[in-house]
């Protein structure tokens, strides 16, 4: 399973997001994302360059809650040359402004609300969505299943699994524990993004640096 390192706390790109990138260097993350809040698009620019520099997958995750600010956020995705575009909720839109381009869309499945988003919705919602954004032409999709209000995240990953079929799916939001690691591999969840819990050493209490979070969290995907 991959894990996807997110330069984010709180739902929010870091603002030192280039200097975090040049710190992390030596632990050779294959998989790195930021959000389209929190710094701006010349600073994307500049840290896109630096994860794309490292040979690593690149993400952007989409959090602004207006359909204008969510549009503008997939335009700003196409600009820099992103790998993965991953949230919202306006699908065909999306894919339409990323008709030509090499990046795959993994779209929210449920009822994304809010900043920081929680996820309404149960598995028979999230299992039907996915198995249309699939028909749609989505790459996958970013499942907020430690965000849910109305359902196990368990039983939403296993629903969406089952929506996409061999398409990618993504665990975003709330994943702070090797524990939680393995249950979303037995779920079927393909990769996992982590941001706040790095940052905060949560995930490994007892390692103060970021590189050893990021190592910890390496070793629970072995």
């Amino acid at each position: 399973m991959d894990f996807i390192f997110m330069l984010t706390r709180h739902d929010q790109t870091v603002e030192d997001c280039l200097t975090v990138m040049e710190a992390i260097a030596p632990v050779g993350l294959r998989h790195v994302g930021f959000k389209d809040v929190g710094v701006d698009e010349a600073t994307l620019t500049e840290l896109h360059r630096a994860i794309k520099a490292t040979g690593a997958t690149s993400y952007l995750e989409i959090v602004s809650t207006s359909r204008e600010a969510s549009a503008e956020s997939v335009r700003v995705a196409r600009r820099l040359g992103v790998d993965c575009v991953l949230g919202g909720t306006e699908v065909d839109a999306a894919l339409g402004a990323l008709a030509g381009a090499s990046a795959g869309y993994f779209p929210f499945p449920g009822r994304p609300e809010g900043h920081p988003t929680k996820l309404g919705g149960g598995p028979a919602d999230v299992e039907a969505q996915c198995r249309a954004f699939r028909a749609k032409g989505c790459a996958g999709a970013d499942l907020l299943a430690y965000r849910a209000t109305e359902a196990d995240p368990l039983d939403l990953v296993r629903a969406a699994r089952r929506g996409l079929g061999d398409g990618r799916l993504i665990v975003a939001g709330s994943v702070d524990s090797p524990a939680r690691i393995r249950a979303l591999k037995a779920a079927g969840a393909d990769a996992f993004t982590i941001g706040s819990a790095a940052f905060d050493g949560s995930f490994a209490s007892r390692l103060g640096a970021l590189v050893s979070q990021l190592r910890a969290i390496l070793a629970a995907c072995a």
